[in-house]
């Protein structure tokens, strides 16, 4: 089915004010525009004489950090009837797992929804509220378990069905989005943490993302534009980029942390901390009674450098609790392999600590089966594979998706 898409300079803005106040990039001397910049520029025309509806978090900045909900509704060119916030709420107050229930927004007096425990509603919210056309606009870090793409598909999916304008305002990939990687998921082991088949390490800006999955997976179409951003190329960190960052959920404060979690986010279904409750989630890791045998044992893997610690997570797994492990330092982000180092410190941990399993499960679902999407890398690590035989079980659906991939890519990886 052939999908209406709009790239790029269709729309823009004229917010210069915020504009100038941005930091200079760190490379090459040009800062890269965020879509919403772009759309900025020339006034927020093109969402002119619509009713709109916003999905956004506190990423959707501007480079002075004023937040585009904010702006478009003070400016008067836009029409907001609604915003809907995702896991973690419109302005950040609430935790992992959680959404943020109705509230009139106290700087806009905006109607906000609760696009994340309400997903299976989001046709009825968007045909109550009266929009014309869904903004999305939020600040992803490339993991395919990361639950702000999967509002977005949701999104998108009520958006057909009701034959609204769909418009994502692209952001960078923090990490180098140069190459997907790791497993796919089996449609079997879909969740909100992975809806479609698609590579657990993406290597995609949300744009992308939603082109593909306007191509590949939703059953009806949707009038699809993407704001793309300027300056970007996929090599690029986000250190790069010349943007101030902001963190995406509670537990993501910096962009170390972000290069990480593709890979140590997989900690989540074991019975170790994965640090959320420390000043360094998912690169603090461990658990009671663990100690520097651990750390001994992780010499050697790439671009990378580990350092025996003790911590006390202050919630979550082990809240109160001092917990022995490592700190992960990425030492060169251009041999690190977040998703092959933190299987590599599974197993290491498995085989010196073996008390330490799969976080509590029912037998017949396995939080790391929804994680990396399949049960074929939980039972090579049951059966004593090492790391390397590990990583060869899903080669040929990564070099299939990688290949579908290609055909909804914006950007290179050289200067543009």
């Amino acid at each position: 089915m052939k999908r209406r898409m709009v790239i790029g300079g269709a729309v823009a803005g004229a917010a210069l004010a915020a504009t100038a106040a941005a930091p200079a990039a760190a490379h090459g001397g040009r800062r890269v525009r965020t879509g919403v910049e772009v759309l900025a520029r020339k006034d927020f025309r093109d969402l002119s004489g619509q009713k709109v509806g916003v999905i956004s978090n506190p990423t959707g900045v501007l480079p002075d950090l004023s937040h585009e909900v904010d702006l478009m509704h003070s400016s008067g060119k836009v029409d907001i009837a609604a915003v809907f916030g995702p896991e973690h709420g419109f302005r950040g107050v609430s935790q992992a797992g959680q959404g943020e229930d109705y509230f009139l927004d106290a700087k806009t007096g905006l109607p906000v929804y609760n696009a994340y425990n309400d997903m299976d509603r989001m046709a009825e919210l968007f045909a109550e509220t009266g929009i014309e056309t869904v903004v999305f606009d939020i600040q992803d870090v490339g993991a395919r378990f990361y639950t702000y793409i999967w509002t977005m598909y949701l999104a998108m999916e009520a958006a057909g069905q009701l034959g609204l304008r769909f418009v994502v305002l692209d952001r960078p990939n923090p990490g180098s989005a140069l190459a997907a990687s790791g497993p796919v998921l089996h449609p079997e082991h879909a969740t909100f943490v992975g809806l479609k088949p698609i590579a657990q390490r993406h290597a995609m800006t949300v744009g992308e993302l939603a082109r593909l999955f306007n191509g590949e997976f939703l059953a009806g179409a949707v009038d699809l534009t993407v704001v793309k951003m300027e300056h970007w190329r996929r090599g690029m960190y986000f250190e790069e980029t010349g943007l101030p960052w902001v963190p995406p959920s509670p537990n993501m404060p910096t962009v170390d942390t972000a290069v990480a979690y593709p890979g140590t986010c997989l900690f989540e279904a074991t019975a170790l901390s994965e640090g959320r409750g420390t000043t360094k989630p998912f690169e603090f890791l461990g658990a009671p009674g663990i100690d520097h045998a651990w750390s001994e044992a992780l010499e050697g893997l790439p671009g990378t450098a580990f350092r025996e610690a003790y911590f006390t997570p202050s919630f979550s797994k082990w809240s109160g609790k001092v917990c022995g492990g490592v700190e992960l330092q990425v030492t060169r982000r251009d041999e690190f392999d977040p998703i092959r180092t933190a299987l590599a410190m599974i197993v290491a941990q498995r085989r010196a600590f073996p008390q330490y399993g799969w976080r509590s499960q029912d037998v017949t679902s396995f939080w790391l089966d929804k994680l990396t999407g399949n049960q074929a890398v939980r039972l090579a690590i049951e059966a004593g594979a090492d790391v390397d035989e590990v990583t060869t079980l899903w080669a040929d659906e990564l070099d299939a998706f990688s290949e579908q991939r290609e055909s909804y890519l914006l950007y290179r990886s050289t200067a543009q």
